[in-house]
């Protein structure tokens, strides 16, 4: 029963460090953190608009347009992990299968930039 025990140690060990580490992160910003508050900073963000107005403002599309084009660029990078993790099993098919998906959110990419997606004036 013993050697079973001893068996997980180095697991507990993990937590427990994960759990040091954790709290360390969570409590160090109180201790070293600069205090200065002030009206602007303890003021709501509500994406650039005053917080204090009508709720049923007309709301500009670019916002839609840049949350959009995150989530695209985001998929790319989630579909990239596990293809480079398996990259070497799956062969010049997959290369060349990636290729062809990374071309073509280059062509998009392209596509809004010469639209003037990407510029905010």
């Amino acid at each position: 029963m013993e050697t079973l025990l001893l068996s997980y140690l180095p697991v507990i060990v993990f937590i427990a460090l994960s759990l040091v580490i954790v709290l360390g992160l969570l409590v160090a910003p109180f201790l070293v953190a600069f205090k200065a508050p002030d009206s602007e900073k303890l003021s709501a963000y509500e994406c650039g608009f005053n917080p204090f107005d009508d709720a049923r403002m007309k709301f500009d599309v670019r916002f839609y347009l840049v949350a959009i084009l995150f989530i695209i660029f985001d998929l790319e990078v989630a579909f990239l992990f596990p293809w480079a993790v398996s990259f070497g099993t799956l062969g010049w098919f997959g290369f060349w299968s990636m290729t062809v998906f990374l071309g073509i959110l280059t062509v998009g990419f392209i596509y809004e930039w010469k639209k003037g997606a990407l510029e905010w004036d």
